[in-house]
């Protein structure tokens, strides 16, 4: 994984633009977007009617470019965004492009029909963000260690075969196979298990694996071996999933298609970026984001910023969602030239329902200690 820390830093010029250059660049922007190809003054005049010849867009448009906010390919008469462009218009310039109702429908409906199967729901959620940005959508699932144990529960399975079932606060739920050493009796659960419940329910699953062994040391196993499976395997049991089991992919297909992934080595990154979890998982849990208590509001990262050096080409739109205690993050990663207005309403739409129904989600996992 080849990632840094990010110092990079989107600031303009010191004066503030006057409203014909926000105009002019939020205009640029927009058709760029639209477009994928450089941006003529004349082209602007006739597409939208502004009252400014030609020459005057052209001359506002050469201003902009000397203050680094739209670039000039080859020797096209047109412009681009740069990188600054984009912050400036996501910042100050950008129009929210509301989702349709037909949209907001099948969003809601297709995520909450899954309600009871948050495996199923994140997949299909991190599809329906790739289908309707036509983008990559991902969906980062919420570490356990974050989460509250609600409480714990012993399942037998055979008499020396039994599934532990921790479920967290808000819905993520944990099993695990165990083999015991000993007979189970029902008889011994039904007094073991309220006692570990009594001592540990409350607590993170950080805190849990931190301090179980002073909490349980001292409670009589009653011949079942439960306790004493708690203690030898203990880290294991409490301790977080593998992160790649964290992250859903949906519509990798979409990105490969934009114009700016074409040439070979850009097509290389953006492949190696959607290959390597750990990258996604980073940029998604990056310091960039705001508190662990703002849910559901979207954060936008343009180019350099993104601390993945895979991604400088990228933007990710990106926001937070709440399952009881603990906290996921869902986003859209594509080109810079992408339409914010709808992938910001998009990923807080998505957001907002995750953590609407989070009182109802279940997420199981099954593993071997």
């Amino acid at each position: 994984m080849s990632t840094r820390t990010s110092s990079f830093d989107l600031a303009g010029p010191d004066r503030e633009l006057s409203l014909r250059e926000k105009e002019v660049l939020r205009l640029v922007v927009r058709s760029f977007i639209d477009t994928a190809g450089p941006v003529g003054s004349r082209f602007l005049s006739r597409r939208y009617g502004l009252n400014l010849s030609p020459a005057s867009i052209r001359n506002t448009m050469s201003d902009l470019e000397e203050m680094g906010y739209l670039d000039h390919p080859y020797t096209s008469a047109g412009r681009v965004p740069t990188e600054l462009g984009y912050r400036k218009f996501v910042d100050e310039l950008m129009e929210t492009t509301g989702l349709t109702p037909r949209e907001k429908q099948l969003i809601r409906v297709e995520l909450e029909r899954m309600v009871r199967d948050t495996e199923d729901m994140f997949r299909e959620g991190s599809r329906l963000l790739g289908r309707l940005s036509d983008l990559l959508g991902v969906i980062l699932t919420p570490k356990l260690s974050t989460g509250v144990l609600d409480r714990l529960e012993v399942v037998p399975l055979s008499s020396t075969r039994a599934m532990f079932v921790i479920s967290m606060r808000g819905g993520l739920v944990r099993t695990i196979l165990v083999e015991i050493d000993s007979n189970l009796s029902r008889e011994a659960m039904d007094r073991v298990v309220p006692l570990l419940n009594e001592r540990l329910s409350g607590l993170t699953l950080e805190d849990v694996r931190e301090t179980y062994k002073p909490r349980i040391s001292d409670i009589d196993d009653l011949g079942s071996g439960i306790i004493r499976l708690i203690l030898n395997e203990g880290a294991n049991l409490f301790n977080e999933p593998a992160e790649g089991r964290r992250l859903r992919y949906g519509g990798a297909q979409n990105i490969l298609r934009q114009p700016e992934f074409q040439e070979t080595e850009d097509l290389r990154r953006i492949m190696e970026l959607i290959e390597d979890e750990a990258d996604i998982i980073q940029l998604l849990e990056d310091s960039r984001q705001e508190p662990a208590g703002n849910v559901g509001r979207a954060i936008i990262t343009i180019g350099r910023e993104n601390t993945a050096e895979k991604a400088e080409k990228c933007s990710i739109v990106s926001a937070r969602y709440r399952l009881g205690d603990a906290v996921g993050a869902i986003g859209i990663v594509g080109p810079m030239r992408m339409d914010y207005g709808r992938v910001v309403a998009l990923v807080e739409s998505v957001a907002a329902i995750l953590s609407g129904s989070a009182g109802e989600q279940q997420e199981s996992e099954t593993d071997q200690p």
